[in-house]
């Protein structure tokens, strides 16, 4: 009996590490204490749990129902500009897609989790956002996912991680490891626990000056039957005006004009009487989401693309589904003042 709980242990190890969870040890009671990257947490962790603790404030915008909003009156225009036939598209999945998982990944970390120093550089693909930054150290483990190509520098290359204990979020943009340093473009810490914003006009470690976390499609949260956010998605350059609207604190270099364009934070509501039942369950709770919190614009990049984590448990049949779901089937809810420096 001795033998198979020692296998069983060893297994469990296994398994937890090929999670990023790197901390395991077998007590005289033959029970298995997890842990995350280097640090000590009182329970099992993995990804999911980050769905047991609350992502902001429930009165926090990204939070806040939206279904009642009344709809822009440049909403017509906005929306024939980016194509009432252009269909939506999940920017995440199962497997890998030219070598690089789908999606946004995310660690959890735990309140001693080592913190890592942060350097802010400009490189290649962008610039140095350090003056707009938090200095860190930031308790993100080397071994953390990097958007993109298994760890290589490839698009935005995001690197998050969720201190489930502290209620913190920590978010790295243009990331790279440089020794037992990070290596970045922009870093953002959010507190998980306040309704509080970054300084007006500074950005994250995404342009809109938005935290990237609470606003991916999670599977474990669309498991659970219920998103209770805004989804984060992205519009072309072209598309975009060069300003922002709360809680988004910084806007982007956007060529469309404000009578037809989206200033960063503006939010697309799904129309109420859209049909969902004709969708798989798991994209039922997608939109669902989209008619009560709606998706909020975070960056520059393909139009009507939402964003979410990788997990192997998506079907991606399924979430091609999504593509016939139309910008034509959105409202643009009143937006508000639109801050243009």
């Amino acid at each position: 009996m001795k033998i198979i709980k020692y296998f069983l242990v060893v297994g469990l190890c296994n398994i937890l590490l090929f999670n990023g969870i790197t901390s395991c040890k077998k007590k005289t009671d033959d029970t298995v204490p997890v842990s995350t990257i280097g640090g000590a947490c009182t329970s099992a962790t993995t990804l999911a749990s980050v769905e047991n603790i609350q992502i902001f404030p429930a009165d926090h915008p990204l939070n806040t129902d939206i279904s009642g909003l009344a709809k822009d009156s440049k909403s017509d225009a906005i929306i024939a500009n980016i194509g009432l036939t252009r269909g939506l598209k999940a920017d995440f999945g199962s497997g890998l897609y030219e070598g690089a998982k789908i999606g946004v990944p995310f660690v959890v970390v735990c309140a001693n989790q080592t913190k890592v120093p942060i350097i802010y550089r400009e490189n290649g693909y962008d610039g140095n956002y350090g003056s707009e930054s938090e200095a860190g150290p930031f308790p993100i483990p080397l071994n953390a996912p990097i958007e993109g190509s298994g760890g290589a520098q490839s698009g935005d290359s995001h690197v998050i991680a969720v201190d489930i204990d502290n209620k913190k979020l920590y978010e790295l943009y243009n990331a790279s490891i440089n020794g037992s340093s990070w290596e970045a473009s922009c870093g953002a810490l959010f507190d998980l626990q306040t309704n509080t914003f970054r300084p007006a006009s500074w950005t994250s470690a995404d342009a809109a000056g938005l935290p990237i976390f609470p606003c991916l499609v999670r599977y474990d949260e669309v498991a659970s039957g219920t998103i209770d956010h805004a989804i984060r998605f992205t519009i072309s350059k072209s598309k975009t005006f060069k300003g922002y609207i709360h809680p988004a604190r910084h806007l982007v270099n956007g060529t469309g004009g404000l009578s037809n364009s989206l200033p960063m934070g503006t939010r697309l509501r799904l129309r109420a009487d859209f049909d969902v039942s004709t969708y798989p369950k798991n994209i039922q709770v997608i939109l669902v989401a989209m008619k009560k919190y709606g998706i909020i614009l975070a960056d520059i990049g393909s139009d009507m693309y939402i964003t979410g984590a990788p997990d192997e448990r998506w079907n991606n049949d399924e979430l091609q589904q999504l593509g016939n779901v139309k910008a034509g089937d959105f409202i643009v809810t009143q937006m508000g003042t639109v801050v243009t420096q």
